[in-house]
C-alpha cells in the first residue's frame, strides 16, 4: 500500500512552479500510548480545566485565548482576531536561495517530509532534483501552513526530494552556554581511545541493524499483562559507578574484546629474566675457576 499524502503544495522559484505532495517520514502508529482510566470502572476519564482563581470547572465555551504581556496580565483575543493574526497558508514552498549542502548544520533540523510530484509536475520535479545534485546545493525556502510560518530546506534524497523543517536562529541555543572544564589529554589515553574506536568501527552505518529494544520489551510486557500474567520490576543493574581510573577503564574495554596486550610490563619482565640468567652464568664461571 502506497503512502498517503498529507497535503498538496507547490514548489516555486523564479517563474517555475512544481505541483507536489507532502508525505510524513515517520510512522506515528508505532508509538506506545497509555490512557488515563478510572480505577473502579475502567472507563476513560476526560480532561477538565480549573480556574486558578475560583477553583471551579470552566466550560470550554467560556474560555478565551490570551497572551501574557506582563507578569499576571493578559490581553485576550476573539476568534476573528486570532485568524487575522495567523499567517495565511499559501500552499507554496517559496525558494529564497540555493546554498551549499555542507553549510546547513543538522543541528537546526526539526522535522522531515518526503516530497513527491503531483499531477503534471514530474518533469520539473526531476529537473530540480538533478540540478541540485549536480551543483551540490540545497534550497532554503519559506512555507506557511496552519497559521504558522516555517523555514524549510528542500534537498535531493534517493531518487526524489525531501523537505527539512528548520529551526530559526533564535530557536537554537548557543553551545557556549554549555559549561565544559578544560583538561589535558594524555597521549597514552588517546592511543587506547583510538584503538577502542577502531575496534568497534564499521565501514558504513546500517539503520536497519538497530531496533527499538525498549519498545519491544514494553510491548512484550503489555502482552503478558493481557494474558493475565503478573509484571514485576527487574532488579537494577550495577552501572559500575563513577569512572576514577580512565586508563584502567579503556584497557578493560579493549580487553573484553580480546584485542589488548600490555607489552611494556612484558618487556620489563623479559629484561629481569635476562639479567637473572646472566647473574647465574657469572656465578657458575666463578665457581668453575675456583
Amino acid at each position: 500500500m502506497g503512502a498517503r499524502a498529507i497535503g498538496s503544495v507547490a514548489i516555486s522559484f523564479g517563474m517555475v512552479t512544481i505541483p507536489v505532495k507532502l508525505y510524513t517520514t515517520a510512522e506515528s502508529a508505532s508509538q506506545i500510548r497509555f490512557n488515563q482510566l478510572e480505577q473502579a470502572t475502567g472507563a476513560r476519564v476526560k480532561q477538565q480545566y480549573i480556574s486558578s482563581k475560583t477553583g471551579e470547572i470552566v466550560p470550554r465555551e467560556d474560555m478565551v485565548k490570551g497572551y501574557e504581556f506582563s507578569k499576571g496580565q493578559y490581553v485576550t483575543f476573539t476568534p476573528d482576531e486570532l485568524k487575522a493574526i495567523e499567517a495565511k497558508s499559501n500552499h507554496a514552498i517559496e525558494i529564497n536561495e540555493f546554498v551549499p549542502a555542507k553549510d546547513v548544520d543538522p543541528l537546526i533540523f526539526d522535522k522531515s517530509y518526503y516530497i513527491g510530484p503531483d499531477k503534471g509536475g514530474a518533469r520539473a520535479y526531476h529537473l530540480l532534483r538533478e540540478a541540485m545534485t549536480q551543483t551540490s546545493r540545497v534550497a532554503v525556502a519559506s512555507y506557511a501552513s496552519r497559521g504558522k510560518g516555517y523555514l524549510v530546506m528542500v534537498r535531493p534524497f534517493e531518487h526524489g526530494l525531501i523537505m527539512e523543517q528548520l529551526r530559526y536562529s533564535d530557536e537554537v541555543r548557543a553551545f557556549a552556554e554549555v559549561s565544559i572544564e578544560e583538561v589535558e589529554i594524555r597521549k597514552d589515553e588517546l592511543k587506547l581511545a583510538i584503538q577502542l574506536i577502531e575496534q568497534v568501527s564499521t565501514k558504513e552505518f546500517k539503520h536497519e541493524n538497530y531496533r527499538d529494544e525498549v519498545r519491544e520489551r514494553v510491548l512484550a510486557l503489555i502482552q503478558d499483562k493481557v494474558d493475565g500474567k503478573d509484571i514485576t520490576m527487574a532488579p537494577e543493574e550495577d552501572s559500575g559507578g563513577k569512572i576514577i581510573d580512565l586508563m584502567a577503564a579503556l584497557k578493560k574495554s579493549l580487553a573484553e574484546k580480546g584485542k589488548v596486550t600490555d607489552k611494556k610490563p612484558a618487556k620489563r619482565a623479559t629484561r629481569k629474566a635476562a639479567a637473572k640468567t646472566a647473574d647465574t652464568k657469572t656465578t657458575t664461571r666463578k665457581a668453575a675457576n675456583r
